[in-house]
């Protein structure tokens, strides 16, 4: 790595064996969710390591919002390139994902397998409320962050609207907020402006750190005909499962949809997990009918329970899918765990190695900034749809009237959301009170 300051010595290189055990340590300890793996990765590469600065963090952090996918693993891919080239992006990427996956799996065949027994059922009922919170306390964190104008919350609006009474795509969703951004940047320039003040976030001591401001970043001066050749070299890449499914599987049709749908969530859905959770919620139980709407909420549980990024539920849909499809084959399920893992968090590589630089050189544009601010605005907009799509059937069992309403679950949204939103109460906390909460209500009113 360079560094344009020659008098001061910047912190050494950390070796590759370094590196690779923070990589591997990090997949199995970092739950929370995109907050909680950005606050370990901050606390541990800063903070302690000093493998990278804080401004270098935040500037890569930000990059990494612009793209999408799951950002803290496109953060870990991006800091891992930067400190050993290629091999250390594909080593942090995935070892992210790796442990997480592999519990999703043992869970999701646990949960196939035991999921019909009274005590499993009761502790998904019990935890099927905390998953609404947790969506609510997402929405709320969210929300704050983005709605920094009327504008924005009009923009908000607009989106739940469009996919709550119209039920259009998120794509097209996304598609439309750009757009009407452009047009509001063009003839009205002054609303559109993002009016939250920006924190400084360099370092006096730049130079103690070994990837800072004066470095100059990998892929930097990629020339156009490189990232052509990676672009390529992705493809290959991408459809090599694709052709052994042709070759060696029955009904590759149903493959071939599983695979392009979730190629699809990973290649356009912009703002991390809570971006794509909607769309493979809305798509995977209402249109593609792969899994009910309690199985989709289970997942979600399923998915908090593990390290890593909230977004490896699709990995479990991608389980139920095939495992549904196949008429309960635990083999085909994991075979399409295995292939929804694959397209899913394959394009986050992509986004790194090739459209990295290409976004840096766009970083600190504020029309750009501004525009994404509307999109984010409308994010929060889909966010409050899952939660509605999600929570009526938690909350109202029988349909939507009255009479209907599960007071139980009810309490226990509100409890857990106080417990958290109060008094800070970590998610795991709450996942093994919500176990207990199932387990004692229905030994007590069965």
């Amino acid at each position: 790595m360079k560094n344009r300051d020659r008098n001061v010595m910047p912190q050494g290189k950390p070796s590759f064996k370094e590196a690779l055990k923070f990589w591997f340590k990090l997949g199995w300890i970092s739950f929370g969710g995109t907050a909680g793996h950005i606050n370990i990765m901050h606390e541990e590469l800063v903070g302690q390591k000093k493998w990278i600065s804080n401004s270098r963090f935040f500037h890569a952090l930000s990059l990494c919002m612009l793209l999408p996918g799951p950002e803290a693993q496109q953060l870990a891919i991006y800091i891992g390139w930067q400190l050993h080239g290629k091999k250390g992006g594909l080593i942090a990427g995935i070892l992210f994902v790796l442990p997480s996956m592999f519990i999703l799996l043992l869970l999701s065949i646990l949960y196939v397998s035991f999921g019909n027994q009274p005590w499993m059922f009761a502790m998904f009922n019990g935890f099927k409320p905390a998953v609404i919170s947790i969506i609510i306390v997402a929405l709320l964190g969210i929300g704050k962050k983005a709605l920094h104008t009327r504008l924005h919350i009009l923009m908000c609006a607009l989106a739940f609207i469009c996919i709550f009474f119209f039920n259009i795509s998120m794509f097209l969703i996304i598609i439309g907020t750009i757009l009407l951004a452009v047009l509001i940047q063009r003839l009205w320039p002054a609303l559109s402006a993002n009016r939250i003040s920006e924190n400084n976030l360099t370092s006096s001591n730049e130079e103690t750190f070994y990837f800072n401001k004066n470095s100059v970043a990998r892929g930097t001066n990629t020339p156009n005909s490189k990232s052509l050749r990676q672009t390529a070299i992705f493809a290959l890449i991408w459809l090599v499962p694709l052709l052994l499914l042709y070759f060696l599987s029955v009904d590759f049709p149903f493959w071939k949809d599983l695979s392009l749908f979730f190629t699809q969530t990973a290649l356009f859905t912009i703002g991390g997990s809570y971006t794509v959770l909607p769309y493979v919620a809305q798509f995977s139980v209402s249109k593609l009918n792969w899994l009910s709407k309690m199985q989709m909420i289970d997942g979600f549980a399923l998915a908090e329970t593990t390290p890593g990024p909230l977004i490896i539920v699709v990995c479990y849909v991608g389980f139920m899918a095939a495992f549904n499809h196949f008429s309960g084959s635990i083999l085909m399920g994991t075979i399409g765990l295995l292939i929804t893992t694959f397209n899913t968090f394959l394009p986050s590589f992509l986004f790194i190695f090739v459209g990295g630089p290409i976004i840096e050189k766009t970083h600190g544009n504020k029309t750009i900034g501004n525009v994404l601010g509307f999109v984010t605005a409308a994010v929060v907009g889909v966010i409050l749809n899952l939660t509605l799509f999600l929570g009526k059937d938690i909350i109202f069992p029988g349909g939507v009237s009255f009479k209907y309403i599960d007071f139980y679950s009810l309490a226990w949204i509100i409890i857990t959301l106080v417990l958290m939103k109060k008094f800070k109460v970590n998610v795991l906390y709450i996942i093994g009170l919500s176990l207990f909460f199932g387990l004692a209500h229905f030994y007590i009113f069965r």
